[in-house]
C-alpha cells in the first residue's frame, strides 16, 4: 500500500546540507600543512595558503549561516528545492580546490578569476534555492521577506568586477572577494527576523 504524501520538512535538508559544508570545510583545512621549520621565515612559504583558507572558511561560514536562517524560515519544501539545494552545494563543494589553487599560486590570473566564478555561481545557487523555497511554500511569508534581494545583487557585481579586476591584479581582485564577504558577515538581518516572528 502507498504511504500518503504529505508536506516535506526542510529540517531534514538542512541536517543534509550541514553535513556536507563539514565535510568541505574539513577538507579544505586538511590542504594547510604545518611550517617546515620553527622561526618566523619558515611561515614565508605557506603564508598565502593559509590566507587562502581562511578567505575559503569564511566564505563557506557565511553561506552556511545564511543558508540555516533560510531554510529555518521555510515551513516546506519539495522536490525542486531538493535540486536547487544540491545545485549550492556543487558550487560550495568546488571552494577546497579554489581555495587551494588560489593559495598556491596567489598572483596568478587563473586562479583568481576561478574563485570569482565559483563566488558568482554559488551567489546565484542561492537566489535560485531562495526562489524554489518561495514557490514550494507560498502561504508563507518568505517572499515577503525576501523582497528586494540587494545586498545580493551587489555582491555578485562585486564578484565581476573582482574578475576584471585579475588582469591589474589578482591581488586586487581577492580584496575585492574579501569586500564581499565582510558584507556578509553579519546574517541576513530579514531570515533573522522571519525566524523570530511568529507565524
Amino acid at each position: 500500500m502507498r504511504r500518503p504524501q504529505g508536506p516535506i520538512s526542510p529540517t531534514r535538508l538542512e541536517s543534509f546540507s550541514d553535513s556536507v559544508i563539514a565535510v568541505i570545510i574539513t577538507i579544505t583545512a586538511l590542504e594547510i600543512r604545518p611550517p617546515q621549520g620553527d622561526n618566523l621565515t619558515s611561515l614565508d612559504s605557506g603564508l598565502p595558503l593559509l590566507l587562502a583558507y581562511v578567505m575559503g572558511f569564511v566564505f563557506i561560514g557565511i553561506y552556511w549561516n545564511n543558508h540555516h536562517h533560510l531554510l529555518r524560515t521555510a515551513k516546506r519544501i519539495n522536490g525542486s528545492v531538493m535540486w536547487a539545494n544540491l545545485h549550492l552545494l556543487f558550487w560550495l563543494s568546488l571552494i577546497p580546490a579554489a581555495t587551494v589553487w588560489a593559495g598556491n599560486f596567489p598572483t596568478d590570473k587563473l586562479p583568481a578569476i576561478a574563485f570569482g566564478v565559483v563566488g558568482i555561481m554559488a551567489g546565484i545557487a542561492y537566489y535560485i534555492l531562495g526562489q524554489t523555497l518561495i514557490h514550494a511554500d507560498k502561504g508563507n511569508k518568505l517572499d515577503m521577506l525576501l523582497g528586494r534581494d540587494t545586498k545580493g545583487i551587489v555582491s555578485q557585481v562585486l564578484y565581476a568586477i573582482g574578475i576584471g579586476a585579475v588582469f591589474i591584479s589578482p591581488l586586487l581582485a581577492y580584496g575585492i572577494y574579501i569586500l564581499v564577504s565582510v558584507m556578509w558577515l553579519v546574517p541576513d538581518p530579514r531570515l533573522a527576523r522571519g525566524e523570530e516572528e511568529p507565524t
